[in-house]
């Protein structure tokens, strides 16, 4: 059976088991906080952002819910310095042009501050007589630190962010800085098709390197050159 822990990591909390740095007498990781053996971060949460991180002891599982070819989305709740407006919303739905590259659209907007939250520690820094305000974001890429990039190409530079969900996989009720073991199979339709099929590829699905290679293949012609190179070396030579 396949398993997942889903854990709601703190700020500060490094998304790995061992920190060598030297900032690692400051800060926390996952070993502070994760107990069982063996289970390892599917994917990444940036050590300055907080909620949802999934860990499994499986790896074929973590390399496919890492993997972009099966684009889980993801919810964030981001608190951004300003008061966000609705062409600032439009902007993030239709794609935010980046240094690498233009984001695909999302799915996002305006909201009030949960009544669940619970307050960061230590609080942000907000500026005197600068509003803040709410909105939620699901994207569908994993560029680095995509959501802080993208609300400041829009004006909105962010405060605090938490990830809220990760394909089915929700936060709910899970307390701050702990976790929840749970059964893959009991969220199968909610997935995406040949998501848990580990032993071959899905039609929908082809391996990155045979999708960079079709489109090499397609965007290189064969030359004439080499045309007439095939042509002549199938030719025979003339007898003596």
């Amino acid at each position: 059976m396949l398993n997942l822990l889903l854990f709601n990591k703190p700020f500060n909390v490094l998304c790995q088991f061992t920190d060598d740095s030297e900032q690692a007498s400051s800060r926390e990781n996952l070993s502070d906080y994760i107990k069982k053996t063996g289970y390892y971060a599917a994917g990444r949460l940036d050590r300055d952002s907080e909620g949802l991180l999934l860990l499994t002891d499986n790896g074929k599982l973590q390399q496919r819910i890492a993997d972009p070819e099966f684009k889980l989305p993801k919810t964030y709740l981001v608190q951004v310095e300003g008061e966000i407006n609705a062409e600032a919303i439009a902007q993030l739905q239709k794609g935010v042009v980046l240094k690498d590259g233009k984001t695909l659209p999302a799915q996002a907007k305006k909201v009030s501050e949960p009544l669940w939250l619970w307050p960061r520690n230590p609080p942000i820094r907000e500026r005197q007589n600068i509003p803040t305000s709410w909105l939620e974001l699901t994207i569908k890429e994993g560029k680095n630190r995509q959501v802080r990039r993208m609300t400041a190409a829009v004006g909105f530079p962010t405060l605090r962010l938490i990830r809220i969900q990760i394909g089915p996989w929700k936060i709910a009720d899970l307390s701050l800085g702990t976790s929840q073991q749970i059964a893959v199979d009991e969220f199968k339709q909610q997935l995406p098709e040949g998501f848990l099929n580990f032993s071959k590829t899905t039609p929908n699905h082809k391996p990155r390197k045979a999708i960079r290679n079709q489109r090499r293949n397609a965007e290189q012609p064969i030359s004439t050159t080499k045309k007439r190179r095939s042509f002549d070396s199938r030719r025979k030579k003339p007898a003596k």
